[in-house]
């Protein structure tokens, strides 16, 4: 029997333990014969990459423990909530804002031209938004995970669509 606690954490953290675990084997493979090296060269780099690309996913993860359930299909988002719920296709995102004070949990709004869809950051399935958002052309990733490491504040925008960017800079001021 595993604790639930570490059971969590080893599930949060799969690729990173993976990488590594990777990266020592491929380290240890190099002190074998010449083919045998350069093979290790190559499982150990790739190990690393792994347990890098583990790290941001790790950061990304919230439990799943939260409301509703989220689903990414062929670059549709689906959230079901117990009280509200919607789609967005991932082209279709105008604005991706976190906002922290929502409740019971900080959310992630989805701005389309149709509405905004609030998805809280630890619905079951939310860690596939990850890549959905990364899909999202010139967002800041690592600002992203930042952001979301924060545990207060006000809503705050993580990517803005490029003409939208472009349209508001063209508003006059008031």
């Amino acid at each position: 029997m595993i604790r639930p606690e570490l059971r969590d954490a080893l599930r949060r953290w799969r690729e990173v333990l993976a990488g590594a675990a990777l990266a020592v084997l491929g380290l240890w493979m190099t002190a074998g014969i010449d083919t045998a090296r350069w093979l290790g060269f190559a499982v150990a780099l790739g190990g690393g990459a792994l347990a890098v690309a583990g790290l941001r996913l790790g950061r990304f993860r919230r439990g799943g423990e939260g409301p509703g359930i989220v689903s990414v299909d062929e670059r549709r988002i689906a959230y079901m909530g117990p009280l509200t719920g919607g789609t967005a296709a991932v082209d279709g995102i105008r604005r991706l804002d976190l906002d922290p004070s929502a409740r019971p949990d900080p959310a992630w709004v989805v701005t389309t031209r149709d509405g905004a869809l609030h998805i809280p950051v630890t619905a079951k399935g939310a860690d596939a938004l990850y890549d959905a958002f990364a899909a999202l052309p010139g967002i800041d990733t690592g600002r992203m995970l930042a952001e979301l490491d924060k545990r207060d504040g006000a809503a705050v925008a993580i990517w803005e669509h490029p003409d939208e960017a472009r349209a508001r800079r063209r508003l006059p001021a008031h």
